[in-house]
């Protein structure tokens, strides 16, 4: 008989080792609650309207080209990009605004004008970023059983790069002095749900990775990207079923053989779970199997802020970038007050107006707006029973802040994503938008681990394991975890002959999202 695959969940993750696993002749199953794939990666269709849930934008596509090529098929030619110049608007409530571009002369020409120093700087801090990076490639492609990893020659290779001292705001510190140029390159810890001013100092890349490697829009956005990759499971004969949720795994001992669902029971030689990992503990595995991972341990444990979301689709155009970073006066402020369980009075916030580039998101005549506030996660006693105070002030703030007039009177459909939604709607844990904070002590091993520790055949993706939150991660998740799969079952797989990465795009250039 062939050997049994069940993956629990077609967010990112699941549908990357699905395409990997449809490469071989294991049996593979993918269960989804939801009616549709794409998990927080998804798209909320209304009344001609398209919006992104969560991520609206693709970067460095690297790992997925990988992935496609290794199924016989080429991203570029499965799903139009767009890249973005400018990637996007950094706009402080000061009133200075950047338009982030791959181009260093026009980058370091709109930094000099409050910074000379800092602009002067630039090149340098792309170089070392270009180098830590290539350090830290190696680490971020492989896994880690346990602390015995870290003595791997890659992990040796790349220390004198991790400064677990530092954080990102004192890391660029050596090269930018004007603290708005420092948010310029690390607002982006918010990706990851972190402060700039605790996220370790490895995450500089995020910021170099657009800067190198450009920031993508995918035409429909980037839920068109989940559903072309359910196409390519279903394609290579893996069984994908919606409207199916898990209720249980199955064990026998210490190993996973199967999950049930109200339909159903699938028996598995290995289960991989794609669901938000403190979520799924909490809810398929009892508490008394679970020994690292139990519940209260679970809940010990640090997690991302999360987000006030709204999603509105309005009459007419918006002047508004694709992109915008809206960064207030009293940004650490705004950060304390996260960390501190409160919510701003005048907080930061991202928007983005997607049918600049891409019209089909919306009816002729009208305009999709995204807009994005961190706010606390729900370890921290606020009521967001009823959130309509917070969506009015949030209102306010976007027609005050960005010159929108009359934006409640524009709006034809909306929809709004409180942390308490998050963690009802789509089996967020505590509405932690991007899962377990990326802290030093929740990193590499001491992360939940892609062959998962505390049981025989279990095996996690997405941003919950190692490599960590953020869809290029995410997708190199699927990529490691399929690979060990291989090593404990010893299937064939298509994909063996193409197992090394390649090499990344060249240096950062001028712009072609």
């Amino acid at each position: 008989m062939k050997q049994r695959v069940v993956v629990i969940g077609a967010g990112p993750g699941g549908l990357a080792a699905g395409m990997l696993l449809g490469q071989t002749d294991l049996e593979v199953t993918i269960l989804e609650r939801q009616p549709h794939v794409g998990g927080r990666s998804a798209s909320i269709q209304s009344d001609g309207f398209t919006f992104d849930t969560g991520p609206t934008f693709f970067l460095y596509p690297r790992v997925l080209e990988e992935i496609f090529r290794a199924c016989g098929r080429e991203l570029q030619r499965e799903i139009e990009m767009t890249r973005l110049d400018p990637m996007y608007r950094v706009q402080f409530e000061g009133g200075e605004v950047v338009d982030a571009t791959s181009c260093v002369e026009r980058m370091q020409a709109q930094i000099a004008a409050f910074s000379p120093h800092d602009a002067a700087n630039l090149p340098f801090y792309l170089a070392e970023n270009r180098n830590k990076l290539e350090r830290f490639r190696p680490v971020l492609e492989r896994h880690f059983d346990s602390v015995r990893d870290l003595l791997a020659p890659e992990l040796l290779r790349a220390l004198p790069q991790l400064k677990p001292w530092s954080s990102v705001d004192r890391d660029l510190t050596r090269w930018f002095d004007d603290p708005r140029t420092r948010l310029i390159f690390s607002f982006q810890t918010k990706y990851l749900g972190m402060s700039p001013f605790r996220c370790p100092s490895l995450f500089t890349i995020l910021a170099f990775l657009e800067y190198e490697h450009g920031v993508f829009h995918p035409t429909g956005g980037c839920g068109a990207l989940m559903e072309k990759m359910a196409e390519l499971v279903v394609e290579s004969g893996v069984d994908l079923r919606l409207n199916e949720p898990v209720t249980e795994i199955l064990f026998e001992g210490r190993r996973a053989v199967g999950v049930r669902t109200a339909e159903r029971v699938y028996p598995a030689d290995a289960v991989v779970i794609n669901a938000d990992f403190a979520h799924a503990m909490s809810s398929l595995v009892p508490n008394h199997l679970r020994r690292r991972w139990s519940d209260a341990k679970l809940a010990q444990k640090r997690y991302s802020c999360s987000t006030f979301m709204l999603y509105l689709g309005l009459d007419g155009d918006l002047d508004v970038e694709h992109h915008t970073i809206f960064l207030a006066d009293e940004y650490r402020r705004n950060i304390a007050e996260i960390e501190g369980g409160a919510l701003s009075a005048q907080p930061s916030f991202y928007v983005q107006n997607a049918c600049r580039t891409d019209p089909s998101l919306a009816p002729p005549g009208c305009s999709t707006l995204y807009a994005l506030v961190p706010v606390p996660n729900l370890s921290r006693p606020l009521d967001w029973r009823d959130a309509q105070a917070y969506r009015a002030r949030t209102i306010a703030r976007l027609e005050n802040a960005l010159g929108i007039r009359d934006l409640e009177k524009r709006i034809r459909v909306e929809k709004m994503l409180s942390p308490r939604d998050w963690e009802q709607q789509l089996g967020v844990y505590k509405g932690a938008t991007f899962n377990l904070t990326h802290s030093m002590d929740q990193m590499l091993h001491r992360r939940p681990r892609n062959r998962f520790e505390e049981f025989d055949g279990i095996y996690l993706v997405g941003g919950g394991t190692h490599p960590g939150s953020g869809l290029p991660v995410i997708f190199e998740s699927a990529r490691i975890s399929t690979r060990l799969m291989q090593q404990d079952l010893e299937f064939r797989a298509s994909w063996e002959a193409n197992s090394s990465p390649r090499e990344p795009s060249g240096p950062m250039q001028g712009a072609m999202a």
